[in-house]
């Protein structure tokens, strides 16, 4: 009989002493290896399943969608305990221990406990229409290689900076439009003495509201002093996909269309959604829509299917990890915002780190966070709200990080001060563990609260790195920690278990780099967008830069496309079922490796 059972955890606190001592007389405690099959589908269920701790996902058995994952506290498969077989497999993604509660007794319970029952009744019809919904999302791989032309956007209308704001008002209304464009004059320096080179601003309906309402400008004022600059914008010809990567990361819901230096249209997100009626559900419309964990879930498991949707339909692997860095950032911030108070979530900020903060994840890898809390701040809660988040991004198909990296430790949560305190010290020590930290914060990217928290940050610890040539010599030190897989002859050497390409190829360069960028107080964080920003400071040839980001490219490709052939989440490569060419390839890939660490070795003086 578990003694340690949650009676306090719903519906199981619905039920009177005597029901819960049946219930608590009849648990068994079960232990599962990761990988292994808990249910087959078809088969009957015996148990109803309740975890006690690891990790569960829930798939069908003939395609291998992912319909749901289940944590710490979730209980499975209730609908198996109504039917005779199960539905799909359940397969435990880590070590899992679950409580298991016999169906005979589940049924007792059920039908003797009016309350107990609504609860699974409720959740049973709940998840029946969202698995429903989730069958009628179409292919979305149409909607990705769709091209933006004049037959989704519309014409721009133009104005000159000098006409009045009422007169401009006049016109928007009658032609059915909600904002238009100001051509600035050839003088005008806000275009013409910055970067941009475009020569427009934009006015909306609101803006004209705000001027005159709020902003008390006179209805005879000219439209150039209250329009914004610079105009967010998308080329004629260029995929509507980068289209609703930028409306999606700038939160605005319409673009600038242009052909060179010429507005040609614009570009709002109803015409996006015009265009794609035959698609019912968008998946960042879909994320954006609920109003659920359990909404946001269905939404979250089908990042897998549009992944190998774009791979068969030949889009490059950078273009795909921008697209899905940008669907789990929506993921990521839905969760906060379904989690925290509203009242607390413009005074904190959520950070991803890793991969996820470089913006070079595909499939879903292990949780890497961090909370930003503004200062003066008093949050009492602050622990188990930030317990319950992790709990969430681990129902949503986000592994907890083995290395406890996540805001569920009190470590990677502080005040803004006390962060900048803290890599003070990380940089002061200069220790393996918190130089490793240290790489750990310089891929932290804002994706949910008040995200102009984390910039002075990320500017002190570029203060700190900076010209600190020996802190960086060991801050490098782990890109040569690991060999790279090449034998005395330079074949390509793979153990019987595969080739380890993140130890071997991934990590020297994407650590390498970031050595770098900290030395030369690069502020982007992407890899690929690192080396180029190196090769403008003169820090690498273009010829070294270009054969890094080749093979780093190649590295994420191939490492992509065995985990989803053979269905696992591990970094080992079977060299054997490569093609020809691709082992040629990655030969050459690892020596472009190898050169680089020879390279880094010699740049910072780093003798082993």
């Amino acid at each position: 009989m578990p003694d340690k059972f949650n009676m306090q955890h719903p519906p199981f606190d619905s039920l009177s002493e005597a029901e819960q001592l049946t219930l608590r007389s009849a648990l068994d405690v079960v232990y599962y290896r990761a990988q292994e099959t808990i249910l087959e589908a078809d088969r009957p269920s015996r148990h109803l399943h309740i975890l006690i701790k690891g990790a569960v996902e829930e798939r069908a058995s003939q395609d291998g969608e992912i319909y749901a994952h289940y944590a710490n506290d979730d209980i499975f498969d209730v609908r198996s305990q109504f039917e005779p077989h199960t539905k799909h497999q359940y397969i435990a993604l880590e070590d899992t221990l679950s409580y298991l509660l016999p169906t005979d007794v589940f049924l007792e319970l059920y039908n003797a406990n009016g309350q107990f029952a609504a609860y699974f009744d409720n959740n049973l019809a709940k998840r029946k229409e969202l698995i429903e919904a989730a069958k009628q999302q179409q292919n979305l791989a149409e909607f990705i290689l769709t091209k933006v032309d004049d037959s989704i956007y519309h014409p721009p209308l133009i104005l000159e900076p000098s006409q009045p704001i009422n007169e401009v008002t006049r016109t928007l209304k009658e032609q059915g439009l909600d904002s238009a464009l100001v051509r600035l004059a050839y003088d005008d320096l806000k275009a013409f003495g910055t970067s941009c080179t475009l020569p427009y601003s934009i006015v909306t309906r609101t803006n004209l509201l705000h001027a005159v309402m709020l902003e008390d400008y006179p209805l005879d004022a000219p439209v150039g002093e209250i329009a914004t600059f610079p105009v967010l914008h998308v080329n004629d010809g260029d995929f509507l996909f980068n289209a609703m990567i930028n409306m999606t990361r700038n939160r605005v819901k319409r673009l600038m269309v242009c052909d060179g230096q010429e507005a040609v249209g614009m570009l709002d997100m109803t015409q996006i959604l015009s265009a794609f009626s035959t698609h019912s559900h968008v998946l960042t419309l879909r994320i954006a829509r609920a109003t659920s964990i359990e909404e946001l879930a269905m939404a979250s498991n089908k990042q897998r299917q549009l992944v190998e949707s774009l791979i068969s339909n030949g889009i490059r692997t950078r273009f795909i990890m921008e697209l899905i860095s940008a669907v789990n950032e929506q993921i990521i911030e839905k969760a906060f915002e379904l989690i925290l108070p509203p009242a607390l979530q413009n005074h904190c900020c959520l950070i991803v780190l890793g991969s996820e903060g470089r913006g070079e994840q595909i499939l879903k890898t292990d949780q890497d966070n961090a909370l930003i809390i503004q200062d003066g701040l008093e949050w009492h809660h602050c622990e188990e709200v930030m317990a319950e988040l992790t709990h969430t991004l681990q129902q949503l198909g986000y592994p907890l990080c083995p290395g406890n990296v996540m805001v569920n430790n009190p470590k990677w949560v502080h005040s803004q001060q006390g962060w900048k305190e803290t890599l003070s010290q990380w940089v002061k020590k200069a220790t393996p563990d918190t130089v490793m930290d240290i790489a750990i914060m310089a891929d932290a990217h804002a994706v949910a609260g008040n995200r102009e928290l984390l910039q002075p940050v990320k500017e002190h610890l570029r203060d700190l790195m900076v010209g600190q040539e020996l802190i960086l010599t060991e801050f490098c030190r782990p890109a040569l920690n690991f060999s790279v897989p090449l034998s005395l002859f330079g074949n390509v050497k793979a153990s019987k278990s595969g080739l380890d390409i993140k130890q071997g190829g991934i990590f020297p360069i994407v650590h390498g780099v970031r050595a770098l960028s900290l030395e030369h107080g690069i502020s982007v964080n992407n890899t690929f967008e690192r080396i180029e920003a190196l090769v403008e400071k003169n820090v690498l040839e273009r010829s070294t830069a270009d054969n890094l980001s080749e093979a780093l490219k190649q590295f994420f490709k191939w490492r992509l496309s065995q985990r989803l052939s053979q269905q696992h989440s591990s970094n080992k490569l079977d060299v054997k079922l490569m093609e020809r060419a691709d082992r040629d390839l990655l030969r050459h890939s690892l020596h472009v490796v190898k050169k680089f660490k020879q390279w880094l070795g010699y740049h910072y003086q780093i003798r082993d």
